[in-house]
């Protein structure tokens, strides 16, 4: 591919990031647009029409999910998708998820500009959902383009008001898919804001992820009992948050015996009855474990879990440990890894090999087809958050790593 002809993508880029910003814009500055609600139909539709109007075939799968479609020429049951997901957290920024379809739009449309028809099919998907913010569920979009859901995971969910998901689904005009799995899709590229500081940091522009760390997630609950904080002696104590603390401050000194890429994180603490003259009867607290190699991450709880009870036992502490999430590290493709990888130094763009702390729907496909995660810079790491911000040089860069990436997939 030529170098990419001069244009003015900074402009291009920054005026569609705010044109679709003022879809789901709220009071404190930022943007709610959650699953089936009306601002996100009416966001999804205002960018078909946006499509159409650009000369792309535009349409929605069973669900939601919104595609735009350059035809291939030669290849026809050959696609290369790019894109990501068009909700938002409760009051989220303008970057995340969103710059992955818009990133994706402008790249296909440069390519059919400059070079015409490609030889397989290029697609751009907003898809319906990633983040679960309105029902207990995540990566709905992409898990239904993967045919990795039905309709009995979701039968009970509801919202805080309430609404159940199926009827939420219904009342948008959508319903579960019932076509078959597509067999034509052969890449997925995905555009994102890293959502950490890493790169900023480092001063370069692009990231590569070579894995998405894998999560696991405990609710631990630890029992003692309530007393009088003035008449009960130290040494007669059950104390839940006593014990508590110590186990938490094991946790983090194993951790950052470790070290990188290993991170845990204890991010919610509940004490009961939480008054200042009880002696606390029992503490509810999360832990959240994340790293790229699932053998490590096992052998590190497993170290924790033993750390906790042992704790617990001195201190006539019950203890109950709840696993309600495990999710394995999933590594993108090295071919593409590498493709990226060559194109970034061809063009002599700086940019480093590194792992996502956060999960993508990259992490869905990849189990299903050769996938690659492109990060641009996050000022000051922040994300989900009206304060979510990346320079436009930045972003520009990575939307030029996009459209050399499908331009090596789909006119090659």
């Amino acid at each position: 591919m030529d170098t990419i002809k001069p244009l003015d993508l900074e402009n291009e880029t920054t005026d569609f990031i705010e044109w679709l910003s003022k879809m789901g814009e709220n009071s404190e500055g930022g943007i709610t647009r959650l699953l089936y609600t009306d601002v996100w139909k009416q966001t999804q539709e205002a960018l078909k029409e946006l499509l159409k109007g650009k000369g792309f075939i535009a349409y929605y799968d069973e669900v939601g999910n919104l595609f735009a479609r350059l035809e291939g020429s030669t290849f026809k049951d050959e696609t290369i998708l790019t894109g990501s997901h068009i909700d938002t957290v409760v009051n989220g920024g303008k970057l995340d998820g969103q710059l992955g379809i818009i990133g994706g739009i402008i790249a296909m449309e440069y390519l059919k500009d400059t070079y015409g028809q490609p030889i397989r099919n290029i697609e751009v998907v907003a898809m319906a959902e990633e983040e679960g913010s309105r029902f207990p569920f995540t990566f709905w979009g992409s898990k239904n383009i993967i045919g990795s859901v039905n309709r009995e995971i979701v039968a009970e969910l509801k919202d805080e008001d309430g609404v159940g998901f199926i009827q939420a689904m219904h009342n948008a005009g959508f319903d579960f898919k019932n076509s078959k799995i597509r067999e034509d899709l052969k890449a997925f590229i995905e555009l994102h804001i890293e959502q950490g500081g890493v790169l900023e940091i480092e001063k370069k522009s692009i990231g590569i992820v070579e894995h998405i760390v894998g999560q696991k997630r405990y609710m631990i609950e630890v029992e003692g009992e309530a007393n009088h904080a003035g008449t009960t002696p130290m040494g007669y104590r059950r104390d839940a948050m006593n014990g508590t603390s110590r186990m938490i401050s094991e946790i983090m000194d194993l951790a950052v015996n470790y070290g990188d890429p290993l991170v845990a994180t204890v991010g919610k603490v509940e004490v009961v009855p939480n008054t200042t003259n009880v002696v606390p009867g029992k503490v509810i607290f999360s832990l959240d474990v994340r790293h790229t190699n699932k053998d490590v991450m096992i052998k590190f709880t497993d170290e924790v879990i033993e750390k906790l009870k042992d704790i617990a036992s001195k201190l006539d502490l019950k203890i109950s440990i709840n696993n309600y999430m495990d999710g394995e590290p999933v590594a993108m493709d090295s071919n593409l890894v590498n493709t990226i990888k060559e194109q970034c130094e061809a063009k002599a763009i700086n940019y480093k090999l590194m792992h996502s702390g956060a999960g993508h729907d990259s992490q869905i496909f990849a189990e299903h087809i050769p996938t690659a995660l492109i990060f641009v810079p996050s000022h000051k790491g922040i994300s989900h958050n009206p304060a979510e911000f990346t320079e436009a040089k930045d972003l520009v860069e990575g939307i030029k790593v996009l459209i050399e990436t499908l331009y090596n997939l789909a006119y090659k």
